[in-house]
């Protein structure tokens, strides 16, 4: 184990004696979410201590150094951590782990990131988007929609960058926030002014004893802290959200959005017509007008579009933010069209729901590239839509089994592959003029590769060497 205390300087060494023991603060994890919490620590008059059982990156460690905050890696010091007053948890960091245990047993509060960055936030307002698929693509469409209108706002949260740490050192006027179910399990006051619930399908189960219902009651923690001055957006159209939405206490004032039926207020979508009602004004456009194509963007837009017309976003800059949208990378974007193959990078599609959505999206015969780690998959879930659309898939991971088990009888060529070459020269070669080659896995990555993120650089790096 190798400790560095940057207050003394001296190596193993962690003395406790001169802290105030109300505000001694225990960051677990040194990633992006455990740095900024570590940052807006000090800057609040924390004594802050970092510990991570891996190696931090070098990029935060010289953030820690130049910061002049104590840290630890490849592995805890536990007797450090329980002196700790509060813990800031990674939410990598699941509570079966043994060291949570025995910090609960011990009685110390355990927060999130996004709980620390709530409690500095100070008068700005949050828009907190959460659901088991789309939540980062309309987390970004609501920031650039806001950005369209020149207002003062900053994307944080589970997309990438640290909430807590936007507020440390650059704090906005408005927050667009994706939240995951993780960060949730560990708020206590986090509240937000604008909440999002785009939908909720079996995911994460392993984290949640592989009880549904768990994973249901985090999703919904989103409300749980909110006021009548606040706003709850959620889709009519899910099932799982209308079947537990009865058993809620929402005190908030409830903005839903459907594709099936008209609302009084909120949004839903006639004759490819998306309307909004909230105000007395209302805003309309034609879906042929989005950027983003797929009937779950319909969704993810509808809800993007509330959230901002609430909070006093302009329809024309609504409408104009809604064209000028951009995909964000590994989410069904477009990577190339080589000899008339157009190559699809949607590797964040770490779940079957996500791969259905972007199989829903295409309109043209696909060789899909699946596989990882499976998380519990239901792949009859998308069986239909890969007998419609699917001539052949190529599996990327190290058990590919129970995909085959599950396709053997609805497409009649499916092959294994460990590395993303093998797998993108596989596909080309089962793909034909004027059909696609779509990279959604429907599993987590970690069985070959770092993360998603560079699952998907590796696909497109394959592409690029065709």
């Amino acid at each position: 184990m190798a400790i560095i205390n940057q207050m003394d300087n001296s190596a193993n060494t962690c003395s406790t004696s001169s802290i105030d023991p109300r505000h001694q603060l225990v960051i677990l994890g040194g990633g992006e979410s455990g740095i900024g919490a570590a940052l807006l620590g000090k800057l609040k008059g924390y004594e802050v201590f970092v510990s991570d059982k891996g190696i931090i990156a070098e990029k935060y460690k010289a953030e820690l150094i130049n910061h002049n905050i104590a840290f630890e890696e490849g592995g805890h010091n536990t007797e450090r951590i329980l002196s700790a007053s509060e813990i800031v948890k990674s939410p990598g960091i699941p509570d079966k782990n043994e060291l949570i245990q025995l910090v609960r047993e011990n009685g110390i509060p355990v927060i999130s990131e996004i709980e620390l960055a709530y409690r500095f936030k100070g008068e700005s307002k949050i828009i907190a988007i959460t659901g088991s698929n789309g939540k980062s693509t309309t987390t970004a469409l609501t920031y650039h929609m806001f950005k369209t209108a020149g207002f003062d706002c900053a994307l944080v949260g589970n997309i990438g960058y640290s909430f807590a740490k936007q507020v440390a050192e650059d704090p906005k006027q408005y927050y667009v926030a994706e939240i995951s179910s993780f960060q949730l399990d560990d708020i206590v006051d986090f509240s937000a002014d604008v909440a999002v619930l785009l939908n909720i399908t079996e995911d994460h189960l392993d984290r949640y004893d592989y009880k549904f219902e768990n994973y249901i009651n985090s999703k919904f923690r989103i409300i749980q802290n909110q006021g009548p001055g606040d706003y709850f957006i959620y889709n009519l159209d899910d099932e799982v959200i209308m079947e537990q939405i009865q058993y809620r206490k929402i005190i908030s004032t409830q903005l839903p959005f459907s594709m099936k039926q008209e609302v009084k207020k909120g949004g839903y979508i006639k004759a490819d017509q998306m309307m909004l009602r909230i105000k007395e004004e209302r805003v309309s456009m034609s879906i042929y007008d989005f950027a983003l194509k797929g009937k779950h963007n319909q969704h993810n837009t509808m809800a993007a579009g509330i959230a901002a017309y609430i909070l006093g976003i302009r329809k024309e800059k609504i409408r104009e933010a809604v064209k000028t949208f951009e995909s964000l990378e590994h989410r069904s974007e477009h990577v190339a069209t080589v000899r008339g193959v157009e190559f699809i990078n949607d590797s964040k599609a770490t779940n079957v729901n996500s791969t259905w959505y972007a199989l829903e999206s295409l309109n043209k015969r696909t060789v899909l590239i699946l596989g990882g780690i499976d998380k519990g998959n239901d792949y009859s879930l998308i069986e239909q839509l890969v007998r419609e659309k699917v001539k052949a898939i190529v599996c990327l991971g190290l058990d590919n089994k129970k995909i085959h088990q599950a396709f053997k009888d609805v497409v009649p060529t499916i092959i294994d592959t460990d590395n993303a070459t093998d797998a993108v020269k596989s596909a080309f070669r089962l793909a034909e003029k004027g059909e696609a080659v779509l990279l959604s896995p429907a599993c987590s990555s970690f069985d070959l590769f770092k993360n998603y993120e560079d699952r998907g650089q590796k696909f497109k790096a394959a592409v690029r060497e065709l």
